[in-house]
């Protein structure tokens, strides 16, 4: 976890580097036992505090997981900064959504916290909701610039790429068999977005 440390206190510079302390040994337990499953005694133990001290950085359950889904979109947004997006519109959408498939494929704990409602009472706060509208913008301005741009085939691109992340995460864990289809992938999507849009079929009484 990359947490922004305060340079002016040390003691919130101390607790920051313990909450991604806490949240790093979350992760291990999320992968070793499943989301819903973490236990807060093995959490404590694992970074060294008795169970009621962890009150102390997180007043529930659900604010540890709120942290992990800040952290989660956090490490994918660092992930996608390290690659280059400025070539042809067309490539540079088919490397983003093969890359977005591969960290899914090798961070299959993280991407369920993200992309998927499986904690239940769980909403992510605002704060935490800003990275993942971060992601959102960087994504949907790439498939304009490749010429998705109607409301309608940008659904169709969230839907594919996600079917296909989780395909990739529960089939091929550290794989990439999907993420080698991310060609074709766009590909179909940008010959259905360059056709007029057929309105709906009204059913039939």
């Amino acid at each position: 976890m990359s947490v922004t440390l305060s340079t002016e206190d040390p003691r919130r510079r101390r607790r920051d580097a313990k909450i991604a302390d806490i949240v790093d040994a979350a992760w291990s337990l999320a992968e070793r036992d499943g989301l819903g499953a973490i236990s807060l005694r093995d959490l404590a133990a694992a970074v060294g505090l008795r169970q009621p001290s962890l009150y102390i950085y997180f007043d529930s359950k659900l604010a540890l997981y709120d942290s992990m889904f800040a952290d989660g979109y956090q490490q994918l947004l660092r992930y996608l900064d390290d690659r280059d997006y400025a070539g042809d519109p067309r490539d540079s959408l088919v490397d983003f959504v093969r890359d977005v498939l591969l960290f899914a494929s090798v961070k299959g704990v993280r991407h369920q916290m993200m992309f998927q409602r499986t904690i239940p009472g769980f909403e992510p706060s605002a704060d935490a909701y800003a990275h993942s509208l971060e992601f959102s913008r960087r994504a949907i301005a790439l498939c304009e610039s490749a010429g998705i741009k109607d409301a309608a085939d940008v659904d169709l691109f969230t839907a594919l790429t996600g079917g296909m992340a989780s395909q990739q995460v529960a089939n091929d864990p550290g794989g990439h068999r999907w993420a080698d289809h991310a060609e074709r992938a766009v590909d179909m999507l940008l010959a259905v977005a360059r056709q007029p849009t057929r309105k709906p079929r009204k059913p039939k009484p």
